[in-house]
């Protein structure tokens, strides 16, 4: 019980960050509209549709999957407004990351997203922001093996979509992640 009540109040502290952190901070937005472009040139847009062992199945997700949703939220060209169908829903706690890149790329700041299950040595707790991480996934060349530094938390449902590009007609199979707040019925 004692440890069910540090986990709440861990996340409830995280949840507060992460939205007083987001709140009123359209100079960011602005930096993520410029480097979008260089950062979606990075990203491997499909995926081959594994996900970690532990990462388990969301029970009550918003969308369940064969789900057609709308994109509302873009982490590369040609996402935002796509129609996409969910392949997967999880529950776990999602990441924004900084890093330098192996591959000796420009940094990427603010990352969305990387899944606790996706860091190596991750255990049970949540991490905070700040926090250094190896990661263990490679949703973008030079990703892989990577130190970062946490820069949100959130627990929430992920889901795993595939969507047609819009702005060149590319299909994306099993995109990973994106979250509810991103997509909206259709």
């Amino acid at each position: 019980m004692k440890i069910t009540k540090l986990i709440i109040g861990i996340v409830s502290i995280i949840t507060a960050l992460t939205l007083s952190a987001c709140s009123g901070n359209n100079e960011h937005e602005d930096q993520n509209e410029e480097t979008m472009q260089d950062h979606s040139s990075m990203m491997d847009h499909s995926g081959n549709g594994d996900v970690p062992d532990t990462l388990k199945a969301a029970e009550n997700s918003t969308y369940k999957v064969g789900d057609k949703v709308i994109i509302k939220e873009g982490h590369m060209d040609g996402m935002k407004g796509a129609e996409a169908t969910i392949v997967g829903a999880y529950d776990t706690i999602v990441y924004t990351i900084s890093y330098n890149p192996t591959n000796g790329g420009k940094r990427v700041e603010n990352h969305k997203w990387v899944i606790h299950e996706e860091l190596l040595d991750a255990g049970t707790e949540p991490f905070r922001p700040g926090a250094e991480v190896q990661i263990n996934a490679d949703h973008m060349k030079g990703m892989e093996g990577v130190t970062a530094v946490i820069d949100s938390a959130e627990e929430t449902t992920v889901y795993m979509i595939d969507f047609t590009l819009t702005t060149n007609g590319d299909k994306v199979t099993n995109h990973k992640w994106v979250t509810g707040s991103e997509l909206k019925a259709k």
